[in-house]
């Protein structure tokens, strides 16, 4: 993500800055493809073994809460003691997963496995969240990218996630294609869950090298009690707002999508691995016109029309009658989407007061993660016994909804490298 110390506009940067960047990115890069390999061996492995819609839902449930806590945790902790050690050990973490999903058999494990791994997080194509672990990176970008490159910054961010989400569908290939009985499901999907554990063990060495940068403002890390954020309080309290919606939402579809085409039109690993491989190529540049979107449009209001259009596009997607038109359907649905992801992670950011970045990055998500753990129950109900259809079509007008509440509560609150030059940014008090 740069080379040497590098300049922008008169700002030198030193050599540590670009190099940190760059590991940043390679470990995104590495965690994204072990994400997208386990976001569709995972549900297929346990479709496999005979789990059902409700099945799922209820170990979606598991991870997507103990996400939330996990999340909490690194944003409060992250703003005392630093980031780095969140970006070496939840990679880790997830490796550990897979290793467990690649040797044992038994039910309950693997779904603690699951919920400490966040196997089910995410969705699709699989190249969005890295895990709890996110909310350190996210502040550790923005405290050494300046502010007229944070939006690239993050839009490499994500273009280094769906490079690696490319790679990590292919290696879905690992399973093969066809429908396997639970007998031998395990040695079927073993190779690529022993790849989860080796793409995600590779961030957690790589994070080693980071070089985090001295913080005068942090409190000092000893007699020190966490404290929820108050200067970005009015931040906080709209970004819960309108994540809870769209957790809802994504709870509906996203831990489903790879069931839902295995269900829907009898694909197997193979060929959602290939069409999530299709995706991530054709979507990869969308995360890198990101920043060029937003100083024509402004920030706020490209995310929000993309929020409105990626809504719109779940029609096609579900109407379609073959396989081949959905995953066309559904590719024009994820280029849209990651134009939008790094401002949305942009954003926050940039404007929580310094001191309160991860925090605020972390609890403005928990509503969402909480929500989102609680929906897989009603669309996993709702794909078995009434419609695979019918969550698919609540989870797009939720995020009309979601759309229409985000360009209400922050056009008014631009991003500081959106304000005349004379105007000092407002904090809350």
């Amino acid at each position: 993500m740069g080379s040497g110390a590098g300049t922008l506009r008169g700002i030198v940067r030193p050599p540590w800055v670009s190099r940190t960047l760059t590991l940043v990115w390679s470990a995104r890069v590495s965690m994204s493809a072990g994400r997208a390999l386990a976001g569709v061996v995972a549900p297929l492995y346990l479709a496999a073994l005979g789990f059902g819609g409700l099945e799922l839902g209820e170990l979606f449930v598991g991870v997507a809460l103990a996400s939330a806590v996990l999340s909490a945790g690194v944003g409060l902790l992250s703003d005392r003691v630093g980031r780095k050690p969140f970006l070496v050990v939840f990679p880790m973490l997830t490796a550990a997963a897979a290793v467990v999903f690649a040797t044992v058999h038994s039910v309950p494990v693997l779904f603690v496995a699951a919920a400490l791994g966040s196997f089910g997080r995410g969705s699709g194509a699989g190249a969005g969240a890295v895990g709890p672990y996110q909310p350190a990176e996210s502040a550790l970008v923005t405290e050494i990218a300046p502010p007229e490159w944070r939006n690239s910054a993050f839009g490499r961010l994500q273009f280094g996630a769906s490079l690696g989400a490319l790679a990590g569908s292919l290696l879905a290939l690992l399973a093969g294609s066809r429908h396997v009985r639970p007998e031998v499901a395990l040695a079927t999907f073993r190779p690529a869950f022993v790849a989860i554990a080796v793409v995600s063990l590779a961030a957690g060495v790589l994070a080693l090298w980071m070089t985090e940068p001295a913080h005068p403002e942090r409190p000092a890390r000893s007699g020190r009690r966490l404290r929820l954020p108050v200067k970005s309080r009015t931040l906080l309290v709209r970004l819960a707002a309108t994540n809870s919606v769209n957790g809802l939402a994504v709870g509906m579809i996203g831990p489903f999508l790879t069931y839902w085409f295995y269900r829907r039109y009898g694909a197997g690993s193979g060929e959602i691995g290939l069409l999530y491989a299709v995706v991530n190529a054709v979507s990869m540049s969308s995360a890198l016109s990101a920043s060029g979107l937003a100083r024509r449009w402004g920030l706020v209001r490209t995310v929000a029309v993309v929020r409105a259009l990626t809504a719109v596009l779940i029609l096609p997607l579900v109407l379609a009658p073959s396989f081949v038109l959905a995953g066309v359907a559904y590719t024009l649905r994820m280029v849209v989407q990651r134009a939008g992801m790094p401002l949305r992670q942009s954003y926050v950011v940039a404007m929580a007061d310094p001191e309160e970045r991860s925090s605020v990055a972390a609890l403005s998500n928990v509503p969402s993660q909480v929500v989102m753990g609680l929906s897989p129950l009603a669309s996993g109900y709702l794909l078995d016994d009434v419609s695979l259809s019918l969550p698919f079509e609540i989870a797009g007008l939720l995020q009309l909804v979601n759309a229409a509440m985000y360009w209400g509560f922050f056009r008014h609150m631009p991003p500081v490298e959106e304000l005349p030059h004379d105007v000092p940014p407002e904090h809350d008090e």
